[in-house]
């Protein structure tokens, strides 16, 4: 039996100043959480005779003022974490996983939660346009802060062509593992699953997972505010995201770099103009004027070229009778 457990998701609503940055990702996701359903098809349970789930609201992310969103973020998320009940957090830009996982460190201990992260890029950046805090250095802050060392972070699904190679090194010194799409490729996904799900279970207690949106393939994600292609399918990362909670003591996790406002919608069929008949008006001649014409010019064709056909507007002639011939 899955021991009861309770979840509180929260919202965490926040950008820089990129420019395929997006604010709505947790207004989207609300919006389309419909109720499909709680019994699960392939777990065979009924999702709420097990969890307790709670909406808890969005955390105050100003405008241009990433430390005081940052702050919101982590008090909001030790509310949670604090009690025990394992917060799920919903972004906005990955920036929001330094604050809300050294939240759930600040519960359980420096340097016992570890972190799976699916991304596309490391996020290990030390400075990104003069910042900090941006949404590809929150890895780094976490390591340096301590609350995650780098020895405790699992990476699966990086691709590209950014951090630099010297970004690598630093990964490298700080003892982090990582898994790429070209990895998976040769190995499968099941593999290098089994060994990221190993990786991660001896190197902390507890588990946060962080997943940002661009670790799957532009195809399976398209609203996100840095895709790149060749990305992990959406069946994949769902089964990834099942195991690691059934195997592991998952205490926390993320979704983020969701940018519903990005999304490729499916391009409306254009409906092609009228064709053009010689006459009709170029100058935005009405349709009924068209049609008339095209009336006028069917008509004539029809009684040029066949004489015996008459149109069912034009009045028949009254049959005559034959006047009788004079008798003899």
């Amino acid at each position: 039996m899955v021991p009861r457990r309770r979840h509180r998701r929260s919202a965490a609503r926040h950008h820089d100043h990129q420019p395929r940055r997006g604010a709505f990702g947790p207004r989207a996701i609300r919006a389309l959480a419909y109720e499909a359903g709680t019994y699960h098809i392939d777990l065979d349970l009924e999702i709420f005779d097990h969890l307790d789930v709670v909406d808890f609201g969005d955390a105050h992310c100003p405008h241009g003022d990433a430390a005081a969103g940052h702050a919101n973020i982590r008090s909001r998320v030790a509310e949670v974490a604090s009690r025990r009940i394992v917060p799920i957090i919903l972004g906005g830009d990955h920036s929001i996983t330094w604050p809300a996982a050294t939240a759930v460190a600040d519960t359980y201990g420096y340097g016992n939660v570890g972190i799976v992260h699916f991304d596309a890029h490391a996020d290990t950046a030390d400075i990104i346009d003069g910042n900090l805090a941006s949404h590809g250095t929150p890895m780094r802050r976490l390591i340096e802060s301590g609350a995650v060392p780098g020895d405790r972070f699992v990476q699966v699904g990086l691709r590209g062509y950014w951090p630099p190679a010297e970004t690598f090194s630093w990964m490298r010194e700080q003892g982090m593992v990582w898994h790429t799409m070209q990895e998976i490729w040769e190995r499968g996904f099941q593999a290098v699953l089994d060994d990221a799900v190993a990786e991660a279970l001896e190197r902390a207690d507890h588990l946060y997972i962080s997943v940002d949106v661009d670790s799957l393939d532009p195809a399976h994600a398209p609203g996100t505010g840095t895709p790149e292609p060749g990305g992990l399918t959406s069946a994949d990362l769902l089964r990834a995201v099942r195991e690691l909670a059934r195997r592991h003591d998952v205490v926390g996790m993320d979704v983020v770099e969701v940018a519903p406002a990005l999304r490729r919608e499916r391009p409306h069929r254009e409906r092609r103009p009228p064709p053009r008949v010689r006459g009709a008006r170029r100058d935005g001649g009405t349709q009924a004027r068209q049609r008339r014409l095209i009336r006028r010019v069917t008509r004539h064709l029809v009684f040029r070229r066949c004489p015996h056909v008459r149109s069912s507007s034009t009045p028949t002639p009254p049959a005559t009778t034959p006047s009788p011939s004079p008798s003899r």
